[in-house]
């Protein structure tokens, strides 16, 4: 059976959503949204408060967000590109939960990010943890407004 593609994400305001699907459509590959078990409110989100949800998370690089949902037929996919906007540098620890719960041996993890100005500096450095078996590629932070060509040629280098 041929193996496919998928575009998993974490979408906390809709940005990284409009991305994902972009991608998903001009790569041709099956779409999943990684919902929080409990959603994020803007109180959640904000980062300037050491007490809010999100920066109690990401002070906590063991903490694992429970997930409401989760892929029927992972061993059906060989290539995973995983969406998410940048928190503190790195991929939000829900994205850990998301790769713990599955077998990844032999799977291609693609990261991909959205952020206003932050890099993808230790992204891949947190994330390995969490790709048992896997080859963790190097990932790519986009423009909100990437355009479905720009997403084609880059996914093209996988």
């Amino acid at each position: 059976m041929a193996k496919k593609t998928l575009v998993a994400y974490f979408s906390a305001s809709g940005v990284t959503a409009a991305l994902a699907k972009r991608l998903a459509d001009a790569i041709g590959a099956d779409l999943h949204e990684i919902q929080p078990e409990v959603p994020y409110t803007k109180a959640d989100l904000d980062w300037t408060n050491k007490n809010s949800r999100s920066s109690v998370e990401m002070n906590d690089k063991s903490f694992r967000p429970p997930i409401a949902n989760r892929v029927e037929s992972m061993e059906d996919y060989d290539k995973v590109y995983i969406g998410f906007p940048i928190w503190w540098y790195v991929a939000p620890t829900i994205i850990n939960t998301f790769l713990e719960q599955y077998d990844l041996a032999g799977k291609k993890i693609i990261p991909f990010a959205t952020s206003g100005s932050s890099g993808m500096e230790r992204t891949n450095e947190e994330l390995r943890i969490s790709c048992n078996g896997a080859a963790l590629k190097e990932g790519r932070r986009f423009a909100a407004n990437a355009s479905a060509a720009e997403l084609k040629a880059w996914a093209e280098n996988y």
